[in-house]
């Protein structure tokens, strides 16, 4: 019944291999909460065989059949390249920032827009008469020596002149500075003047301006009549120029141009004008632009309008600056500056001229969607006008400080900068020169203001349309005449030019406004990607899950089996290293440390489980050394 020295019971040693296995089981399941998967072949196996995504596990179940392996390969990742063909056209068409636009019809009771109506009538006034007086003396005499023609003055401008030789020597110098001339074409430049082939109509007209280095343009028209008020206009600014102060222009006479005034059946007074003077366009009006009392329309219609009787007459006007008669009209928004350039038109006389308007406001969305701005504050642009920020104000005030800047004073049209003055020959003696080469860069952008003026967001119009008949007729005109000279003390010289009617009102309450919302929000792209998804695989977000789950493993696969090729290039590597790795010499005199229990470990499980063969030959004195254990 004694056991064979060296020998294990079979029992024991079963023991102990099931208490191993259990053991080695037991650290596989721990493991197990912690292991990625061993190669890339096993984690692209599991991910096709239980992910969700349509297609993917015919990839994998046909291995045996490679024809439908490779052609299951090509077409799934056809339809992933095309379906995210169609995801980046929805990511472009998301960061372009469409909009949409929603037009809305509103009903209600409209306030009554700010009207500016001008003369159309520059005045000779009092303060420069004298100076205009000699100007016209020295036009007449250029239109006589170029065109032979005999401009009528009257007398007693040719009287004034005699009395003013010192103003008159000095406007007749810098008119000589910048004469009218005649031109030859570019095609007829070196045909002497007297050639039968060289026509009156061959020539351009136009005037000389020189820098202050003597650097001379020739500006040309292809009209005459354009040249020369052109010409008279540039003196007449400069002369205007010369006055010190702005308010002795200030010669409104609104009872001798506005004969009555009625808004929505009540007579206005003069608390509802305000009164300008412009160069060219004369004395203008402004009614209701008091932010304080504004006019509002009870009814649409023309009896519940702006009515008003104005004289058309031109008396004591400049007939080479003004070659028109009636009035400008200019329907625009409260505190904005009417510029009558733009958006004016012309009333003409004996015409009653009835406009209806129709309100429209537009409110554009800013940020990426649009360049628009709130208030002007983030545009690189000084508002010069003592008004809410506009386009047109942005552009003229960005045309001023240029002005300022490049030729060292203001054109007269144009609000004044602090610390400027405005432009006069007299002072400024190639201010012309500089002007119009600044006005073309202007007009062809260079100077960048069109670029930097952007659209508001939010901005209301007027869309206009007019209607006309003769006023009075001729049946009444007699008695209207009449009660104009009696209540107007109104001199009747021209009964069919001297007086025109004009009727602004609303056409209907009804008001459009035109608004902007985003056509592609966060919610519509996902909406988009999502229908792309389950077009292209028949999936849900849960796939989309499941595929970054696949990336994520990836990622950590990759890292695992770097850091074991690393490790096992550690314990490959000799004890010596070379002189150019001292980096990683406290890593390596740690690995024999670490290293020993493994190998001690190894030869203790190969003295305890020896082969009995090998164990019988040994004698006695091991017999006994068992024994003894």
């Amino acid at each position: 019944g004694s056991v064979k020295p060296g020998k294990m019971p079979e029992g024991e040693k079963m023991r102990q291999c099931k208490q191993e296995e259990e053991q080695q089981q037991k650290e596989e399941e721990r493991e197990g909460l912690i292991e990625f998967y061993s190669s890339y072949q096993e984690l692209f196996q599991f991910f096709c065989s239980n992910t969700t995504i349509h297609g993917a596990i015919r990839l994998v179940c046909s291995k045996k059949n490679k024809m439908k392996t490779a052609f299951w390969s090509v077409l799934f990742f056809l339809t992933f390249g095309l379906m995210y063909w169609q995801f980046g056209i929805l990511y472009r068409e998301y960061f372009s920032y469409p909009v949409n636009l929603n037009l809305n019809l509103n009903s209600d009771r409209l306030t009554f827009p700010a009207v500016t109506l001008c003369t159309l009538n520059p005045y000779r006034y009092s303060a420069i008469r004298k100076q205009l007086d000699k100007l016209d003396q020295i036009t007449h005499q250029t239109l006589l020596d170029l065109y032979d023609y005999n401009m009528s003055l009257p007398r007693s401008d040719w009287s004034t002149l005699s009395t003013q030789r010192r103003s008159s020597r000095s406007l007749l110098h810098h008119v000589q500075r910048h004469p009218l001339r005649r031109q030859k074409r570019d095609n007829l430049v070196n045909l002497p003047e007297n050639s039968p082939s060289v026509d009156k109509n061959d020539w351009k007209i136009g005037f000389v301006l020189c820098s202050a280095n003597n650097d001379c343009f020739h500006q040309a028209y292809s009209s005459g009549v354009d040249a020369v008020r052109e010409w008279y206009s540039f003196h007449y600014i400069n002369i205007l120029a010369q006055v010190p102060d702005a308010k002795a222009l200030d010669e409104s006479d609104f009872e001798n141009f506005i004969y009555a005034c009625r808004f929505n059946e009540a007579t206005c007074d003069k608390a509802n004008y305000t009164h300008f003077h412009h160069p060219l366009y004369g004395n203008c009006y402004t009614f209701n632009d008091n932010s304080s009392s504004l006019w509002t329309s009870s009814l649409p219609g023309i009896n519940n309008g702006l009515s008003l009787v104005v004289r058309t007459e031109q008396n004591d006007f400049i007939p080479l600056l003004s070659t028109v008669t009636g009035a400008r009209v200019m329907v625009h928004d409260q505190n904005e500056p009417a510029f009558m350039d733009d958006g004016g038109f012309n009333v003409r006389p004996g015409i009653e001229t009835s406009i209806s308007m129709r309100k429209e406001t537009t409110v554009r969305l800013g940020g990426s969607y649009s360049d628009c701005t709130e208030d002007g504050s983030d545009v690189p642009v000084q508002n010069l006008y003592s008004s809410r920020y506009t386009e047109q104000v942005c552009i003229r005030s960005c045309f001023q400080l240029n002005m300022v800047e490049r030729c060292g004073c203001a054109y007269y049209f144009y609000p004044l900068p602090n610390g400027a003055e405005y432009c006069d020959y007299t002072k400024h003696t190639a201010w012309g020169y500089c002007y119009y080469k600044l006005l073309a860069e202007f007009k062809a952008d260079v100077l960048g203001c069109f670029h930097k003026c952007r659209k508001p967001c939010k901005m209301t119009e007027y869309q206009l349309s007019a209607g006309y008949s003769r006023w009075p007729s001729a049946v009444s005109e007699d008695w209207v005449f009449y009660m104009l000279s009696q209540q107007n003390k109104y001199n009747i010289t021209s009964k069919r030019n001297g007086v025109a009617k004009v009727n602004i009102f609303f056409e209907e309450w009804n008001y459009k406004t035109n608004g902007e919302s985003p056509a592609f929000t966060v919610v519509t792209l996902l909406s988009q990607l999502g229908n792309q998804w389950s077009l292209w695989f028949g999936s849900s977000v849960l796939s989309v899950m499941e595929l970054a789950e696949l990336v994520l493993d990836f990622i950590a696969i990759t890292f695992i089996l770097a850091f074991r090729w690393f490790r096992s290039r550690q314990k490959l590597s000799p004890p010596g290293l070379p002189p150019n790795s001292q980096d990683n010499t406290a890593f390596q005199d740690e690995a024999p440390a670490l290293s020993a229990p493994h190998r001690f470990t190894v030869e203790a499980v190969v003295t305890m489980l020896p082969s009995y063969n090998s164990l019988e030959p040994r004698g006695p004195s091991r017999d006994g050394e068992v024994g003894h254990e």
